[in-house]
């Protein structure tokens, strides 16, 4: 780990003059800084201001209106996992917030930085010297991703758990930039390039998450499977939405993270509308993610096993919801 010297820190008052501070060179974005700060230590990323977004207006708020939640990307994780009426409504993102890291970490990290988190592989999350004796790798230094050596392509994992559960409620993302205010898809956020995962703009950043809040009959939830039992980034993390309608399947939607470098709103689930969730219907959908969850070795766990992790998972989740 190396010292963090000669920073400079900016507080602006609002996002949009956050935006224009981002927009020039150096310029990076911190919150609660948990993954921004650890990269910095190691020498992956030196920015030579830091734009601290805690004093924005607005930038940490809860607020449900007309059916709707919208919600702060400063709101920590720890404010998620608690919150009340959003564990009632939507808990599948107050399973999935509780899931990550531990107490200190949720405290400090944020929605809009776990959603905007870098990407992360065994060759590039080192320290400088590790890196040096490397060569370093596509994401960073050098020319070669050491995952897929034949390839041009960076293959580093997004492992944000919230995105799962997000993509799972089909919530969309609050855009400031310099040229204004917008709002998109949550998935529109990501790319399968883990060298350049966001697509945000120069001078764009994440406001808030916008999503219905629980509907009459649906049901849904959270499952994250890591290496070891706490502290640790997801193999695999699955969030499944779902409404039965007379004893048959109405609705479903399954988000998964920490596979790809980005995270996936599973195609095809209308495919399995109209069946009895029983043992067809749940291998039908383990072949669903299998089919479109194909990761590569940028962990130290095989590629396969985490393929049949998310299947699994959500197998198992969509089981347990529906006899709930």
């Amino acid at each position: 780990m190396q010292p963090i010297l000669d920073i400079q820190l900016a507080r602006p008052a609002t996002l949009t003059d956050a935006a224009l501070l981002l927009a020039s060179e150096g310029g990076r974005l911190v919150a609660g800084g948990t993954d921004l700060l650890a990269n910095m230590r190691r020498g992956i990323t030196s920015p030579t201001i830091l734009i601290d977004l805690t004093a924005a207006a607005g930038f940490a708020a809860v607020e449900p209106h007309h059916g709707q939640w919208r919600l702060g990307a400063g709101v920590t994780l720890a404010t998620l996992s608690r919150h009340a009426e959003l564990a009632r409504t939507l808990p599948a993102l107050a399973q999935a917030a509780a899931a990550v890291a531990g107490p200190a970490l949720r405290s400090a990290a944020t929605l809009g930085g776990n959603l905007c988190q870098d990407t992360r592989c065994v060759y590039y999350n080192q320290s400088a010297w590790w890196r040096a004796a490397l060569g370093g790798c596509l994401k960073l230094g050098g020319d070669t991703c050491h995952v897929a050596p034949q390839g041009r392509r960076c293959h580093a994992a997004y492992e944000g758990d919230l995105a799962a559960a997000l993509l799972a409620y089909e919530a969309e993302v609050e855009i400031v930039g310099i040229e204004g205010t917008y709002r998109r898809p949550l998935a529109e956020l990501y790319r399968d390039d883990g060298a350049a995962h966001l697509t945000l703009r120069p001078g764009e950043l994440v406001a808030a998450v916008h999503l219905r809040a629980g509907l009459p009959g649906r049901a849904s939830g959270f499952r994250k499977v890591s290496a070891r039992g706490a502290m640790d980034f997801p193999l695999a993390s699955v969030a499944v939405v779902l409404r039965l309608d007379g004893g048959v399947l109405a609705e479903l939607s399954v988000g998964i993270s920490g596979t790809h470098s980005q995270p996936l709103h599973l195609e095809g689930c209308h495919t399995l509308l109209g069946r009895p969730v029983d043992a067809a219907l749940l291998e039908a959908l383990g072949k669903l993610v299998s089919q479109q969850v194909r990761p590569m070795r940028s962990t130290v766990t095989a590629a396969n096993h985490r393929r049949r992790v998310a299947a699994a998972s959500a197998r198992r989740l969509l089981q347990q919801l529906a006899a709930a």
